[in-house]
């Protein structure tokens, strides 16, 4: 087994400063990122699961029903990057066909990632895997030095979403740096649809992405000391037609004060946090997108409901061939 685990997790002070600029600005707002503590990460591999939160299965389908056109159009022996590898679980219906000299997640969760990742590298004895815990939002560098080959990005999941479009070019463009000339880029793109078909996604009967959301407040607690009555607030996820995208909010179900690192900050009754975007897409439309970033379509797959899409994208060519690793921003 060949694994090598790299912790940029980032720090309390990190944390700590992104929290409370999201709280003086108004509308306030903090990063979906932060989601993604240990019980955050457990809860939205319960989120999955739930039957109406069609994304996951569906992507994971049309992967399965596509791995042999995919290997057959990337060719083996590329260095796989995967920014928010999470569970690692839809990668692995790629590598025996991909065949990859090495496989890069980067997450922010770290001991999910990790766990994760040393299950890839022992299931895969012939695969060499960097895990690295980072925050991709921030930059898309690797401490170490990786084998060459061609490189492939790989980010499933629809968590493009998380990005409003003009971060969505932004991101991709980093991503494009990253994979140089000839490079691909494998995305997983929610596709706009009923509304109702939408909220029901984020707003599961079971209550889990209820307790996902609130969840963040109790890391804020836990980590920095805030003083947040988790039972004051409540989740809300409502579909934007205008916008195109999901919006999770955290609601105040009362006038309320919190304390968080000598500060107060007062909350009127139904005043809220947004927490998360999940920008939804057609097909061409997200097409004209990463064009923008400097990417030419190869090829996209569809489910028969038309609910997801994958996508697989090549840097169209320049004279930019960037050394590995590359340390390009990304801004949020």
């Amino acid at each position: 087994m060949k694994f090598k685990f790299h912790d940029l997790h980032p720090t309390p002070a990190d944390l700590a400063a992104e929290v409370l600029a999201g709280l003086n600005r108004r509308p306030r707002a903090i990063p979906p990122k932060f989601f993604y503590d240990a019980r955050g990460s457990a809860l939205f591999e319960a989120i999955i699961e739930t039957p109406e939160y069609y994304l996951t299965r569906t992507e994971l389908a049309i992967l399965r029903a596509h791995a042999a056109e995919i290997a057959a159009r990337v060719g083996s022996g590329s260095l796989i990057v995967e920014p928010g590898g999470g569970s690692c679980a839809k990668v692995r219906i790629l590598l025996e066909g991909l065949r990859p000299c090495a496989y890069v997640p980067v997450d922010i969760s770290r001991e999910h990632l990790r766990l994760a990742a040393e299950q890839v590298a022992a299931q895969f004895p012939w695969l060499e895997v960097y895990a690295a815990c980072a925050d991709f939002t921030r930059t898309l560098a690797m401490p170490v030095a990786l084998p060459k080959g061609p490189r492939v990005a790989f980010f499933p999941g629809s968590s493009i979403g998380n990005f409003d479009p003009e971060a969505a070019v932004s991101f991709m463009a980093a991503v494009a740096e990253l994979v140089g000339e000839g490079g691909f880029l494998l995305i997983g793109v929610a596709l706009k649809k009923a509304p109702a078909v939408l909220e029901a996604a984020y707003n599961d009967a079971a209550g889990v992405t209820a307790a996902f959301n609130l969840n963040l407040l109790a890391r804020i607690n836990r980590e920095l000391g805030a003083d947040f009555i988790i039972e004051a607030w409540r989740h809300r996820a409502h579909y934007d037609a205008v916008a195109g995208r999901i919006e999770m909010h955290l609601v105040s179900m009362r006038a309320q004060s919190v304390r968080l690192a000598g500060q107060a900050f007062d909350f009127a009754a139904g005043e809220t946090i947004h927490t998360e975007n999940s920008q939804k897409y057609g097909i061409r439309e997200f097409q004209d997108l990463a064009a923008r970033a400097g990417f030419r379509p190869e090829a996209v797959w569809t489910d028969a409901g038309g609910l997801f899409s994958v996508h697989l994208l090549r840097v169209e060519g320049s004279d930019r061939r960037p050394a590995w690793p590359a340390a390009e921003p990304v801004p949020r």
